[in-house]
């Protein structure tokens, strides 16, 4: 074998050798940071999984709170709306009753005037006759005439009284 007398044989052998050495002392080192290195890995692995299911309580937790005000609002806004339906009703009916007392009011005040207006009227016309007849009757009437008409109207007086 002249394989053995070779100087490259043998420095492969020894280099192969010094590696198996090295790899028998080192990998316990290397297996121990890998176990750890993995461990370290599990760790982060388990706390990304709680963190996402924290993650996924608070945004269950926020969707509710969000599904709460959105309900909240538009029961604030049904009842906004009910508010002002019921404010424009009363406001109307308080607008119809003004405006009923206004034409009430008005009402009066135009059969006050008319009946204002009926009086004067009358005592005009019974200004205007009484002078007319005092015209007439200083006309036609003597002296003679009028005393006799007076006299009949004094003896007629008891009798119109009663």
């Amino acid at each position: 074998m002249e394989l053995f007398h070779e100087v490259e044989f043998w420095i492969a052998i020894a280099f192969v050798v010094a590696v198996a050495i090295l790899i028998k002392q080192a990998a316990p080192g290397i297996i121990g940071s890998l176990d750890a290195r993995a461990a370290r890995i599990k760790e982060e692995i388990e706390e990304a999984k709680r963190l996402r299911a924290e993650a996924e309580a608070t945004l269950a937790e926020y969707q509710r709170k969000q599904r709460d005000a959105l309900a909240e609002a538009q029961s604030i806004v049904a009842r906004a709306k009910e508010d002002a339906e019921r404010i424009g009703r009363e406001t109307e009916a308080e607008l119809e009753a003004a405006l009923r007392r206004r034409e009430a009011s008005t009402m009066d005040k135009i059969a006050q005037a008319e009946a204002k207006a009926l009086a004067e009227v009358r005592h005009v016309a019974v200004d205007v006759a009484i002078e007319a007849t005092r015209a007439l009757l200083r006309e036609q009437l003597d002296p003679q005439r009028g005393s006799k008409l007076i006299d009949d109207a004094i003896q007629e007086l008891p009798k119109r009284l009663h």
